[in-house]
């Protein structure tokens, strides 16, 4: 879900701004050497997914067709899903729910002061990590 709306937020920025580069071949090339290095190219993508941006890569120095961003757009979130950090993702999906969770708790049992945990990047962080090497 997040995602899509990323992607239909570029997708009209960049159709409103045409001085933006955001959907540049150069971008696109950037992006395919970095899962090529990470080696999520070949194992996660699905081959129609690499067609498409090899064929952006090739055809277009500048996206400007809507269906053609949003559909590119959709293959960059999934890479970029890929790419993320083992902790990062850990963090986004268990150390912030964590801390809030823990906030919540804390200020029920009287804790004024617990209600900055929920927004703490770092008691996140450490929940994150605690939970992912427990």
């Amino acid at each position: 879900m997040m995602v899509q709306s990323n992607a239909i937020l570029a997708v009209h920025t960049v159709m409103n701004d045409s001085s933006s580069r955001f959907l540049s071949a150069a971008q696109l090339v950037k992006l395919k050497i970095k899962a090529m290095r990470a080696g999520v190219w070949f194992r996660a993508l699905p081959r129609i997914d690499r067609v498409l941006v090899d064929l952006t890569i090739k055809v277009a120095e500048n996206i400007h067709s809507v269906s053609l961003a949003k559909s590119i757009l959709t293959v960059v979130g999934k890479l970029e899903g890929l790419l993320e950090s083992k902790v990062l993702k850990s963090l986004r999906l268990v150390g912030r729910p964590l801390a809030k969770k823990t906030s919540l708790t804390a200020q029920n049992w009287g804790n004024v002061s617990a209600k900055n945990w929920a927004t703490d990047f770092s008691f996140a962080f450490f929940l994150a990590v605690i939970h992912t090497n427990g």
